[in-house]
């Protein structure tokens, strides 16, 4: 009885917790809509979002060999900080400036696909604008190169 009793505890504890533990990591999808149902959550989430536009903004103009970089990247006379809105981060940018140049996807078709509604991740938009392209390869290929790119940003910041 008391094993039984025990092995429920275990179990519906697990069920309870399960649920915070998915609200960590990815981010967006049912974990943000859960984010936003508490009072504190929703005046931090919105917050966090100004803050994390200002820095991609502030980060763009601060540095002009990151941003001279970007610019060549895309299509001529497009506006950095107006393809830079909406992302979450620096990164998530960089990457997906990368994705449309290397693999020749229009930067709007992907941004639209990443920022939704509904959202997508970098893989899946790639996925669906270019089926045959190896997505999981060419994230993979995006992301370090953004990373290279901050690297060396905060590395010639320091000089």
């Amino acid at each position: 009885m008391k094993a039984k009793l025990f092995l429920s505890t275990v179990a519906m504890l697990a069920f309870t917790t399960s649920p915070v533990f998915a609200q960590h990591g990815h981010g967006g999808g049912m974990a943000s809509s859960m984010h936003g149902s508490s009072h504190s959550s929703s005046t931090h989430g919105s917050s966090h979002e100004q803050s994390g536009q200002s820095s991609v903004s502030t980060r763009l103009s601060s540095n002009t060999k990151l941003s001279g970089k970007l610019q060549g990247l895309l299509p001529p006379g497009t506006d950095l900080q107006t393809a830079a809105s909406g992302f979450k981060n620096l990164g998530q940018f960089v990457a997906a400036v990368h994705v449309s140049h290397n693999l020749g996807i229009p930067f709007d078709q992907l941004k639209a696909k990443m920022q939704g509604p509904p959202t997508e991740s970098l893989g899946k938009a790639i996925h669906q604008l270019k089926p045959d392209a190896n997505a999981k390869a060419e994230t993979k290929t995006a992301k370090a190169e953004a990373h290279q790119d901050m690297d060396s940003d905060s590395n010639d910041s320091t000089k």
